[in-house]
């Protein structure tokens, strides 16, 4: 039975394994496949234990300024399936918008609803928090994240950056908004 939840340090290794797998098939031919490939479990599961850790103090993730942000992870049987972080805006002049900064579901259960109750959660949460609006950003060319976005109500409203992430530079990342 899937239940979503906030993360606990003791699931960082299966939220660092959903990221690396879902990566993996969904940016293979967007980023490169070198990159790809030299994800690191280790180093990933490190990252977001720190990241939990200071998600439940409250505190931003290590070496950031940026708003706090909380995760939550969907849990099937035991086992880390997906997971989304959101909080206030990141972006300079963002932070009175929530943010839908990560989404990810492992690819054995796409299309199985694990994303679906993920993002109503984090809608749900936002919506608690205060905030009326939020935003996104999606790599472009990543169609099937879009057309999920899109089908829960989440426009794409013209804004882009290009930004670097897990080792790639240059990512050309396309915004999505909706009204909470």
């Amino acid at each position: 039975m899937m239940k979503v939840r906030w993360a606990r340090v003791k699931d960082a290794v299966g939220v660092a394994e959903v990221h690396l797998d879902a990566w993996r098939s969904a940016y293979a031919g967007l980023i490169d496949q070198a990159i790809l490939d030299g994800l690191d479990l280790e180093h990933r599961t490190t990252m977001w234990t720190g990241f939990i850790t200071r998600s439940l103090q409250g505190l931003p993730p290590k070496g950031y300024d940026e708003p706090a942000h909380r995760l939550l992870v969907a849990e099937d049987s035991g086992r880390i399936v997906g997971w989304a972080g959101f909080g206030p805006g990141r972006d300079e002049g963002q932070s009175h918008r929530g943010e839908l900064a990560g989404l990810y579901a492992h690819p054995s259960v796409w299309s199985h609803g694990i994303g679906h109750a993920l993002i109503a959660r984090v809608d749900d949460e936002l919506r608690d928090n205060g905030f009326a609006d939020a935003y996104l950003w999606v790599l472009d060319g990543n169609q099937r994240a879009i057309r999920f976005y899109e089908s829960h109500g989440w426009l794409a409203d013209g804004g882009e950056k290009y930004g670097d992430a897990g080792g790639a530079t240059g990512l050309h990342e396309l915004r999505h908004v909706r009204a909470l």
